[in-house]
């Protein structure tokens, strides 16, 4: 997507706006494939069919009541005619179910990339049951748009075709039957604004309810464990009032819609055939002639069959928006410069004190919701050394560890690493030398090697999950490594560890611990934590940590006070201070001696 980049490193700009929906539908219609201009072809087709038809059938009846006339020809071309019409709408639904399946495919691809490749800030600004809604269902709702146009263009084929045809009919006829047909438009227009107007608000009520049904979901053990069920059913079922009153909504539309067309498109076909009795007495028109005047007011009044099209078309375009306004969100840019290698050669390395890993925080300051949460960091973290993250709750440690690998970009200042920004690396030097692990890890992949290894090689997988301290639980799964994630019965402290192996298999030169081993028996954490100290030396490591024994540990502590950097050294000259030790909940200011265990 092209655009400006921002100070943040992310895009915004030229893409099409969430009040272009219209322009997103333009280009469903383009990556349906070859299906819209198939179902184009066959509805045109099936509806000049159509129009050949009363024609036809008007000869064949004034063959039928001619005295000694042969029928036989105008009967074949009547039964021709109705086969290819049956014909055509065959090909018409294959073509509009395959065309529509498609295009929902591709936007969904393109909206689950967006969001992903969006990361943790596209997840802020939309709830995930709201995310579900719209790469779902509003997904297939816009897909299902080149269907919708393409039908009610071809019903306007018969409708201004009938109209030429009783124009050469009979003038008079023609003109009955323009004013019922621009009274059906009046119709057809007011319809579907209204219920593009309606439609949003109906998703956006979907939307609500499947959000709060998620957030219960993952709560479910919470839930059941204080017996708040029907309270909590209360409060995910609170939007039905809301989804009610605009489904009513969208039913009184269409029945208004539908009560108007039901009275104009009689009174439509009555006023031709009125028309037509009167020039039929007048001996200005033959029974044929008004036969095939009466069927061409039944095909130009199908036009109000439209209204189902319209409805789904305008639910496309309201659902169209919806998926925009995700599509619009800013995607993260990546630049294209590579980190310096790490030869200890001086050169580019000259800079970082020649190891790599050289972390530099440089007057970074992070908004949420427009409230800075982080303020003026400045802070340089050595190549190769461990340090430690610590701070109350809300004093921006986990924003610290998201920046610190870009996982989300300052408002304000730079992050750099080895010297070059992180806005500037390319996607790949970025991935290849960041690694992170966090409290409840996500495990893709089809079994637990690939989960860990991710690209990398067995043997790096491996490697690493014997760090991590997640060899020894992973070989006694009867598939080991085979296993796949979702039949693995594992604690929340082994999902910690194969999280752990996974950034310890990525990492090059910095590994980000989001409260990593919250969950790790005090066993495992000092296997971890010896594994990080000892073997891992060769690349910095970001802890954010909540334990005083983490701290103590590390070669550096940062200490995080209402997003500002309070302290930053030693834990054990930082210990000194009461307002540290606070952050721990320690009450004897002689645990100090703790440290260095």
């Amino acid at each position: 997507m092209s655009g400006t980049r921002t100070r943040g490193g992310q895009v915004t700009g030229s893409g099409p706006s969430p009040q272009t929906a219209d322009g997103l539908l333009l280009q469903v219609l383009r990556r349906s494939g070859r299906w819209p201009a198939v179902y184009a072809v066959t509805a045109l087709t099936g509806a000049v069919v159509e129009l050949l038809l009363p024609g036809a059938l008007g000869h064949a009846v004034d063959v039928l009541v001619k005295p000694g006339a042969e029928p036989g020809n105008a009967l074949l071309v009547c039964a021709v005619l109705v086969a290819t019409v049956v014909v055509c709408d065959a090909v018409a639904v294959l073509a509009a179910g395959s065309g529509g399946a498609q295009a929902a495919r591709w936007l969904r691809r393109r909206v689950v990339g967006h969001v992903l490749a969006g990361g943790p800030a596209v997840s802020r600004r939309f709830p995930p049951g709201d995310l579900v809604t719209r790469a779902g269902s509003n997904a297939e709702e816009a897909g299902a748009a080149p269907e919708a146009l393409i039908t009610a263009m071809a019903l306007l084929v018969p409708a201004f075709g009938s109209l030429i045809a009783l124009a050469l009919i009979d003038p008079w006829l023609a003109v009955a039957f323009s004013v019922g047909l621009a009274v059906i438009a009046v119709v057809l227009r007011a319809f579907l604004r209204e219920t593009t107007a309606v439609s949003g608000g109906y998703q956006e009520a979907q939307s609500d309810l499947a959000t709060r049904l998620i957030d219960a979901l993952s709560g479910a053990r919470t839930i059941a464990a204080a017996g708040t069920e029907e309270l909590e059913a209360g409060r995910v079922l609170a939007p039905l009032p809301r989804l009610r009153a605009h489904g009513m909504a969208l039913w009184r539309v269409n029945a208004r819609a539908g009560v108007q067309a039901a009275i104009v498109v009689p009174l439509l076909e009555i006023a031709v055939l009125g028309v037509g009795g009167f020039r039929l007495a007048a001996g200005e028109l033959t029974a044929g002639q008004l036969f095939a005047a009466a069927r061409y007011a039944v095909l130009g009044a199908g036009i109000g069959a439209a209204l189902g099209y319209l409805n789904r078309l305008g639910r496309a375009r309201s659902a169209a928006r919806r998926v925009q306004e995700v599509l619009h969100h800013p995607a993260v840019a990546y630049g294209t410069h590579e980190l310096p290698a790490p030869d200890g050669s001086g050169g580019p390395h000259e800079r970082t004190g020649g190891r790599a890993g050289r972390l530099e925080f440089r007057a970074v300051t992070v908004c949420v919701d427009g409230q800075p949460v982080l303020r003026d960091v400045d802070l340089v973290v050595p190549g190769g050394a461990a340090v430690a993250v610590v701070g109350r709750s809300g004093s921006g440690k986990s924003l610290l560890a998201a920046v610190a690998g870009r996982l989300a970009d300052p408002d304000l200042g730079e992050v750099l690493l080895d010297g070059v920004p992180l806005s500037r690396l390319s996607r790949a030097a970025l991935r290849a030398a960041v690694g992170y692990a966090f409290e409840r890890p996500v495990l893709f992949g089809s079994t637990l090697g690939e989960a860990i290894a991710v690209g990398r090689s067995e043997r790096a997988a491996r490697a690493a999950a014997v760090a991590a301290a997640a060899d020894p639980f992973i070989r006694k799964l009867p598939r080991a490594y085979d296993t796949a994630p979702d039949e693995a019965p594992m604690s929340g402290g082994e999902r910690q560890r194969v999280g752990l192996a996974r950034a310890f298999a990525h990492g090059g030169r910095l590994l980000v611990l989001d409260d990593a081993t919250s969950s790790l028996d005090t066993v495992t954490e000092y296997q971890v934590a010896r594994a990080l100290t000892e073997e891992l030396r060769d690349r910095t490591r970001l802890i954010v940590a909540h334990r005083a024994t983490t701290a103590a540990r590390a070669d550096l502590v940062v200490w995080l006070d209402e997003g500002r950097v309070r302290g930053c050294g030693p834990h054990e000259v930082l210990w000194q201070d009461p307002g540290y030790r606070a952050v721990f909940q320690v009450a004897e200011p002689g645990a100090g001696h703790l440290v260095r265990a």
